[in-house]
Parts: structure tokens; sequence; C-alpha cells
């Protein structure tokens, strides 16, 4: 049977020249067979090309982490913002106080008619309290027989020195006690992803980050997903919750006019290629390493990754980039939120033991795609499959002329 079938092929050139204007342009064409991106060797052997295109290939070291590492400085809050002692509460405009004053016996100034027992003090001290006051807009409070007095800067207690200076020569040994009944000024304000936006008043007890996060009745995303900004000033910085919380000396106390933000700002990487799952996955707010992404990925596909073409293609800081061209500055070619950035690739040979260990500490940050290209095995298997289904009709169609023939 199969000679007569090769026979019959023989003698058919018409069925050869079919078999192969059906073979030879899949062999030589490669974008005719499906793929999901370039090979690992389109890709590594094309540095002029990407060169030419100021993008960097670089690949993955030790020395290349120790430069991205060197570059890659958290700022923490300790640093910007030293955790002075609690300062007593100075009061300004706005705020609302309650002054009482003590005269010793007999009551000369304050002490006119009948004494009652509830506003004696010891030893027969009386006792007169003034109306609630509010410190106006030029930082003043009204006192019966001293006047108008400016207490805006001041605190308390200079508050109660300065009254009892002016009624000294007016009272019978005066003694005066100031009452802060409204703090407007000394606050802070926490807005974000926050059950309750609110402004907290400061105390003397000295209220921490912790503490206004808590005042609000806690958070609406996980912990792991908020970042809190602080605003001091012209000072702006942001860390990880999770970090503030596992390191004390980031839960600093705050001073009035601080602006806490919980930030939600979801940070993602793509994955793409021979994964186990190809989208789009958000990471905490401390950040992951290229070993978890890849598990969060599913791992690369045994059946058709090449564990050497493992990139991942991101815009980095034009500094860093420059670090790893050994010094030669790279030019920055495209602009992310107003600032200048460099287009790099990186790779790693997953094929490398050591290479996993580079993989457990190299950061992924926001916005990198993770690509893992296909084996060539699995270009080979894609090219043998096509020939087999372009090839089964005609083989079949050469079979039956065959079997025809023969009868």
């Amino acid at each position: 049977m199969f000679s007569a079938v090769k026979q019959t092929v023989l003698k058919l050139p018409s069925a050869r020249a079919l078999w192969l204007a059906a073979a030879l342009p899949l062999a030589g064409c490669s974008g005719f067979i499906p793929n999901s991106g370039p090979s690992a060797a389109s890709v590594q052997g094309s540095r002029k090309a990407l060169s030419a295109a100021d993008i960097q290939l670089v690949e993955l070291t030790p020395a290349v982490l120790q430069n991205i590492y060197s570059r890659r400085k958290v700022t923490l809050f300790s640093e910007k913002f030293p955790d002075l002692v609690a300062k007593p509460s100075i009061l300004s405009p706005g705020d609302s106080v309650e002054v009482s004053v003590f005269e010793a016996q007999p009551a000369s100034l304050f002490g006119s008619g009948v004494p009652d027992l509830k506003s004696m003090g010891a030893g027969g001290a009386r006792s007169n309290t003034l109306p609630e006051q509010v410190i106006n807009s030029e930082g003043s409070i009204k006192i019966p027989f001293a006047g108008q007095l400016n207490v805006a800067g001041l605190r308390v207690r200079d508050i109660e020195e300065h009254i009892t200076t002016q009624l000294k020569d007016k009272a019978n040994q005066p003694q005066v006690m100031v009452r802060q009944t409204r703090n407007t000024t000394s606050q802070v304000t926490i807005i974000g992803e926050t059950n309750v936006n609110i402004r907290m008043p400061l105390t003397p007890a000295g209220e921490r980050l912790l503490d206004a996060i808590a005042a609000t009745g806690g958070l609406k995303q996980p912990v792991n997903k908020i970042t809190l900004q602080l605003t001091r000033g012209s000072t702006v910085v942001a860390l990880p919750l999770e970090t503030i919380i596992a390191d004390p000396r980031q839960n600093i106390r705050l001073h009035p006019g601080d602006i806490v933000t919980a930030l939600s700002q979801p940070l993602s990487f793509t994955a793409l290629g021979a994964t186990g799952k190809n989208e789009e996955f958000n990471f905490e707010a401390k950040g992951i390493t290229l070993a978890q992404a890849l598990a969060r990925a599913g791992g690369l596909s045994d059946s058709r990754s090449n564990s050497r073409g493992v990139f991942i293609f991101r815009f980095e800081d034009p500094a860093t980039a420059a670090l790893h061209a050994k010094g030669t500055p790279a030019p920055a070619t495209a602009s992310k939120n107003k600032k200048q950035v460099a287009p790099v690739i990186y790779t790693l040979n997953l094929r490398e033991p050591a290479s996993f260990f580079i993989a457990k500490s190299f950061p992924i940050k926001d916005g990198d795609t993770l690509y893992i290209s296909n084996a060539p095995a699995a270009e080979l298997q894609k090219f043998m499959n096509i020939v087999s289904t372009v090839a089964s009709p005609i083989m079949s169609g050469i079979t039956t002329s065959a079997i025809l023939n023969q009868n």
C-alpha cells in the first residue's frame, strides 16, 4: 500500500508542488505562526535596534540589584519629622477659654453681695467664673477690671499670669485659673480612605499618627492597601501603613496644622506571555519582589515557557538607568507624571539556580510589565501542528487517488 502511494506521489508533480506550497511558506515566515510576543532570541539579539530606540537591555545581576537599591531610598517620617516632645497648647484666634478669678477674704473686687458657699474656695477664698469667651480675630479677650487683653500666641499658664498681674492692685490677693474649653486651631486634618474625615484637636498628651487613624473610626480598605501621607508645611512624605505599624519610630507625634491623608492607590503589574495567567495584578503598598510576581501570575507555563526568557519592561529613573549603563547618561525618552523616565528591559535566566535569589530581591514597581517568552520547542510544535493540519487533506487526497489508480 505504501509503495503504491509513494509511486503515485512521484508521478504527481502537482501534488508535490501543493505540499511544498503549503509547508515552505510556513517554515520561512515566522510571523505566520501565532505567538504571544517576541522570542527570547529576538529580544536579546536586537541590542542594536533597542539602543537605536533608546531602550536599554539589562541582565539582572547582583551588581545591577545593588545599583537599584542604591537609588531606591525610602524617606521615613522619623527622618523628615523629628519626634519632638509635645508642647503646651498655644492659643490662637477662634479658641475659647473660661476664666475663674479667686479672691481672698474679705473680697473687695469680685466679692460684692452675700457670699455663696458654692463659690467659696479653700481658706475662704471667693471665686468668680466669667462667661466663656472666644478669642477674637485680633487675638484678645475682655476681663472685667483688667480690660482688653491680647492672649493670642500665649499658653494657658502665661494667660493666667497675665490676668493676675492686671488684677494685682485691684483685687485682694487674686488667683486666676484659665481653662481652654474649645480648641479650634491646634488641630490636624484627617482625610482620605477613613470612615470619617475629621479635624482632630491636639492635646498636651501628644497624639500620634495612629491615634489620628483611630479617631476616625478606622479605614475603609485593608491595612496592606493603605499609604499614609503626612503634609507639614511644604514637606510631604508618604509611607505604607504596614511600615508605620511595624516600626514605632514612624508613629510620630502630630503638630498643629498637619494633614494626614490615608491613600488607597492600587499598585499593579501586568503579566503577559507564557505565564499561568495573563492579567493585571494588584499588589500591596509595601511592594513585592519578582519571585512573588511570578507566583501570582501562576508561574512559568511548563508546556511553552522559556525559562531563559524572563523580561521586565519598565520606565526607570534616568539616574538608575545610567548606573546600569556604567555611567553613560540614559536618554529620557518618555514622560510619566511630569517626571522624565528611561525605558529599560531587565532580563533574567531562570535556568541558573542563583537567579532565584535575584528574583527574591528584585523589586517590582507600579506599572511594570512581566513577559515570559515561548520556548523554541513550543514554536516548533506550533509549526508542526499547522503543517499537519494543512497537509492532512492533501495526503488524504493523494492516498485516495493512489487507490483509485490501482483499481
